[in-house]
């Protein structure tokens, strides 16, 4: 489960129901562990019984969401994504923002299914150049 780490109620809601069916159907949730999105499917994984890992950024167990059974401490920052990427067998992306973006791509990437619910359409916001004469001046404006 990859998503934003601050969320509303109505998207914590769906996060937390696909935890909770991913764990139902005997999968392993691994999140990133923190708050928003990653707290909410840990809970609902946890609460229909799943086993729940989140691949931390930090080097600190604790600062694992308190739904989380396996904290692994990564000390990565951002690249703990690629971790992830690793890591799991398919994704469900739920809202989210660059970090979740950048989760979609390292998945996708490695050839994973990555499930989109309410999260990005991938129409990204490039500045397109022609040329690289082009390419050096936008770059520079």
């Amino acid at each position: 489960m990859i998503g934003a780490g601050e969320c509303d109620a109505e998207t914590a809601e769906r996060a937390r129901a696909v935890g909770r069916g991913l764990a139902e159907a005997g999968c392993t949730v691994v999140t990133g562990g923190l708050g928003g999105v990653m707290e909410a499917a840990s809970r609902g994984a946890a609460e229909a019984g799943g086993l729940v890992v989140g691949i931390l950024p930090s080097s600190r167990t604790e600062d694992a969401n308190p739904w989380v059974r396996v904290p692994v401490a990564t000390g990565l920052g951002d690249a703990r994504n690629a971790v992830l990427a690793d890591t799991a067998d398919a994704f469900v992306a739920v809202a989210g923002s660059w970090g979740t973006l950048s989760e979609i791509a390292f998945a996708l990437k490695r050839g994973k299914r990555v499930v989109g619910l309410g999260t990005w359409e991938l129409e990204l916001p490039l500045v397109r150049a022609a040329t690289p004469a082009e390419a050096v001046r936008l770059v520079l404006e």
